[in-house]
């Protein structure tokens, strides 16, 4: 018997009305597990950082996230009603299901924005059907969102939203807070259309899928109150858009970086946003093409359960990959990418052609992000090479999901099981070091970065008597990676490749200063050019790699006396394809305290401290 198909593996994605009724094929699922007061929806037991109680919440507001412009564009569900009964219930302090009261930096305020959101689009669905108890109870309930700190980054928007929500429906609104924050959203403003996540953050997801998002909302819904705002909102997703469009593959993919990768095709999300705020610049037709074929690839993944829900993970289920805040319900914040669906059927994004990507340049420097993203036409596959960062965070994993070398739609990233050996470390795309006791440390900050064109340099610190320099010659399918480690302690050394699925016909062999694996998914290999001693394949362990739950890494490791060293190899990665790499591409020569490596017959680049 044949692995049962969720219903939306078969829909086509190409008219409205099959994107309505994708809507309804993930909606609907979820009916049997709304709670008997309809105020929580309760997926799972797995934990979070937040009580069930709340998790239940945070599984009913993500869902209006599609709700609302499924019913402002004229859709009919018939879990509303559901929805309406829960909303009167959670924000009713004498019903056993109410929401609570809420607490400074409380996860129930991020699950306020969608309420925000319907009381400024739909209010004649979710205000007027209400009595008038039912009305004061929400807005008391939502009005605390105004008495409560939020964390200094996106969560400021959730603020301005609520406030957006009252302010539509005649409601007081705290114009101050409104105003202080989107104030405040400004000075994350990094250029060149991107905003980092809070001062010191990280350029990843969070600009595209919350701050660009609801920045878009408030310029289509404000836009009139607050033109200037609004035109500027429109300007920087314009100019974002140029380099975001970037980390999208032809076949639909987008590029796995950074955390929250739960959320799944909310990284299409932008895009929605970018044709309802009617954003001036690419064709309708190219905004709907990414959508559709975003939409189209991740349906074809394996993200349900049996009963059709939505799991925890990247293309598979894994709570490897989570986040501490990931509830059984988060990974329904994609739902944000239906946005569409409130666009008449008339609306150029329905009405125009489905589009390919435009012509893209092979190589498109990023340097707000800290990032080079390399595009080969003839696989398909797309790649970012990173700098790094001067910050760090506490979030799971921030070393995988933020310090790689290299991140690729078609080989994705590992994130570590555990802290012992490089099998548990799961170390693609990365130099991993340890004291010889097989207790690896890798980059998590970086004192200095820097890129000029696709040459990337950064100097980072694992331990204080211990320095590393890496420079990184981004390409495809080759990139060559260069670093000088001076070191006051021995120390062994790891470093590995793309990580490929590891497959029945996958084949791997590691010979000399040499490992490759090579199957039907791809060819991933390392070469050493200079300061390693052998090479290996290694198995990583399962459920690690956002995309493959069973891969082998091509992995390159060496031993090292205290003193000055460099360390130089060539990675390569090519999608699809089973032929050898063969011989390095790349010449290096090395001096006692320099490097120069060349493309053999073309460019060079010289290395020093």
């Amino acid at each position: 018997m044949g692995k049962r198909r969720h219903p939306v593996q078969h829909n086509p994605l190409r008219t409205r009305a099959d994107f309505q009724l994708a809507f309804e094929q993930l909606s609907m699922p979820l009916q049997p597990f709304y709670s008997d007061g309809a105020a929580r929806i309760e997926l799972g037991e797995t934990g979070t950082s937040y009580s069930p109680g709340v998790a239940g919440m945070e599984g009913f507001s993500r869902v209006l996230w599609g709700m609302v412009p499924f019913l402002a564009g004229g859709g009919g569900s018939e879990l509303w009603p559901t929805c309406l009964r829960g909303i009167a219930n959670g924000t009713n302090p004498e019903h056993e299901e109410y929401w609570g009261d809420i607490r400074d930096y409380d996860q129930r305020l991020v699950e306020m924005a969608a309420f925000g959101f319907a009381l400024a689009l739909i209010p004649e669905q979710i205000w007027e059907p209400l009595t008038q108890p039912e009305r004061d109870r929400l807005y008391q309930w939502l009005n605390q969102i105004n008495h409560h700190p939020v964390w200094d980054c996106n969560w400021l928007f959730f603020r301005v939203l609520v406030n957006v929500g009252f302010r539509k429906i005649g409601l007081p609104c705290d114009e101050e807070q409104l105003t202080a924050n989107l104030n405040r959203i400004d000075d994350f403003y990094a250029g060149e259309g991107w905003y980092t996540d809070g001062i010191g953050g990280h350029a990843d997801y969070y600009g595209p899928f919350a701050i660009h998002y609801y920045g878009l909302l408030y310029a289509k819904l404000m836009g009139e109150e607050d033109p200037e705002r609004a035109a500027r909102y429109r300007e920087r997703a314009a100019l974002f858009a140029r380099s975001f469009i970037h980390w999208f593959a032809e076949d639909g993919s987008a590029l796995p970086y950074g955390r929250s990768m739960a959320y799944r095709f909310s990284q299409a999300a932008f895009w929605s946003a970018y044709a309802y705020a009617e954003v001036d610049g690419y064709p309708a037709g190219v905004a709907k093409g990414i959508v559709l074929r975003h939409l189209r690839w991740w349906f074809r993944q394996p993200i349900f359960d049996a009963s059709g829900v939505l799991t925890i993970g990247y293309r598979y289920p894994s709570l490897v990959v989570a986040e501490q805040y990931n509830s059984p319900g988060s990974p329904y914040w994609a739902m944000k990418t239906f946005l569409p669906l409130a666009l008449a059927e008339d609306h150029p994004f329905w009405s125009a052609e489905e589009l390919p990507l435009p012509e893209l340049d092979a190589l498109s420097v990023q340097k707000p992000a800290d990032l080079v993203l390399v595009r080969r036409k003839e696989s398909g596959h797309v790649a970012a090479f990173n700098a790094g960062h001067a910050g760090t965070n506490e979030h799971a994993h921030a070393s995988a999901k933020y310090e790689k070398f290299a991140y690729s739609t078609a080989f994705g990233f590992s994130v570590p099981k555990a802290e012992w050996g490089v099998s548990q470390g799961a170390f693609d795309s990365m130099l991993a070091l340890c004291e010889r006791d097989n207790l690896y440390r890798v980059r998590r900050k970086n004192e200095e970065t820097r890129i000029d064109g696709r040459l990337l340099y950064s100097r980072w610190k694992p331990w204080t008597d211990v320095e590393v320099r890496t420079w990184i010659v981004a390409g495809l399918p080759r990139h060559l990676r260069v670093h000088r480690i001076e070191t006051g302690r021995p120390l062994d050394v790891a470093e590995g490749g793309f990580a490929l699925g590891l497959q029945d016909d996958t084949r791997q062999h590691a010979e000399g200063l040499r490992a490759t694996a090579s199957g039907s998914l791809g060819t991933s290999s390392i070469v050493s050019l200079a300061g390693y001693d052998r090479a290996e394949a290694v198995h990583a362990q399962p459920n690690t790699n956002v995309l493959h739950p069973r891969t082998v890494i091509p992995m390159l490791l060496g031993s090292l006396e205290p003193g000055v060293h460099w360390l130089v190899s060539e990675a390569y990665g090519e999608p699809g394809s089973q032929e050898e790499p063969g011989a390095s591409v790349f010449a290096v020569t090395l001096g006692q305290d320099s490097a120069i490596a060349s493309v053999i017959g073309g460019e060079s680049w010289a290395f020093s401290p």
